[in-house]
């Protein structure tokens, strides 16, 4: 999974990895991606991928009314229909990964899936980039069956160690399933 706050140039390449490998991801976005990026949301949609909810302004969900956490959701599923003639897949991640059960509860009746992930790391700051290394050995140091990653696409060091990484895990036996094929 991709978390999409805004475009830095490294998605159409991660894209072109991700076609070459087969390998259908998620993406989170933001009104400032959408916004931005019509064209690479519509691309994300075309080719297959699921694009989720990462809300409209990024807030810290626990700390926002259900008004305004319905504002945000909604918002976005709205822009995102006027930008890409596109339905946003009903897939959530809650900005920061913050959330409350409160929260949960919202979004499971707005009929959200909330998706947190397995595998993280510090990829988020552009000019403290971990490096292509550091991504690759990270993967082969902490993938696991069933894993979620949370990446940014953003980071320079992500779309370089992506086809890297996708080929470790496809030389294990891994094969890459959308989050809505996970309950299946």
């Amino acid at each position: 999974t991709f978390d999409c706050g805004y475009e830095n140039g490294y998605t159409p390449k991660m894209l072109d990895t991700l076609k070459k490998h087969g390998v259908k991801a998620t993406f989170f976005v933001t009104k400032a991606f959408v916004e931005s990026n019509p064209k690479l949301c519509k691309r994300m949609k075309e080719e297959g991928h699921l694009v989720g909810n990462h809300t409209l302004n990024h807030p810290s969900l626990p700390a926002k009314s259900v008004k305004d956490i319905k504002k945000e959701v909604r918002g976005l599923e709205k822009l995102f229909k006027e930008k890409t003639g596109y339905e946003l897949d009903k897939f959530i991640r809650p900005p920061k990964g913050e959330f409350s059960s409160r929260v949960l509860k919202v979004l499971q009746k707005m009929g959200y899936t909330t998706a947190f992930w397995s595998i993280a790391y510090y990829d988020y700051d552009t000019q403290k980039q971990p490096g292509k290394n550091y991504v690759a050995e990270h993967f082969k140091k902490y993938y696991h069956k069933g894993a979620i990653t949370l990446t940014h696409n953003i980071s320079k060091s992500n779309m370089e160690a992506l086809d890297a990484v996708l080929t470790f895990l496809e030389g294990k036996g891994y094969r890459f399933a959308a989050l809505s094929e996970l309950n299946k």
